[in-house]
């Protein structure tokens, strides 16, 4: 159900600080099969929110699927919250993981600067 292998690998000493999670139908579902679980996991997905879970939301333009940023340190805690959606536990969908994490190449700009101001 969730496909890790387009996520990147993970070191211990990750600086994730979120996780996108982009669905999309797995080939062969209707809209008809997905529209009878959506009541539920719209129920589903806005409790996530209020939980603080997910972060963002956004729909995919071309109509495809969706895309959350997820409060979660890693795929694992990321693949778990998803998993928890009616549409995830009928296996309608299928998840790409993307952690995500400050842009560090910016500690470039603060590189040798004094720590007074």
């Amino acid at each position: 159900m969730t496909d890790q292998s387009h996520s990147p690998p993970r070191s211990s000493t990750s600086t994730a600080t979120g996780v996108f999670a982009l669905l999309t139908a797995k080939p062969g579902v209707t809209r008809e099969q997905v529209m009878a679980v959506m009541p539920a996991e719209i129920r589903a997905t806005v409790q996530l929110y209020l939980d603080g879970k997910i972060r963002e939301w956004y729909a995919r333009d071309d109509g495809r699927g969706a895309i959350f940023l997820l409060n979660a340190t890693d795929v694992a805690e990321a693949s778990s919250i998803m998993d928890s959606l009616p549409l995830a536990r009928e296996n309608i969908l299928d998840h790409v993981y993307i952690p995500v994490g400050p842009l560090t190449p910016l500690r470039l700009l603060l590189a040798g600067q004094s720590t007074k101001q």
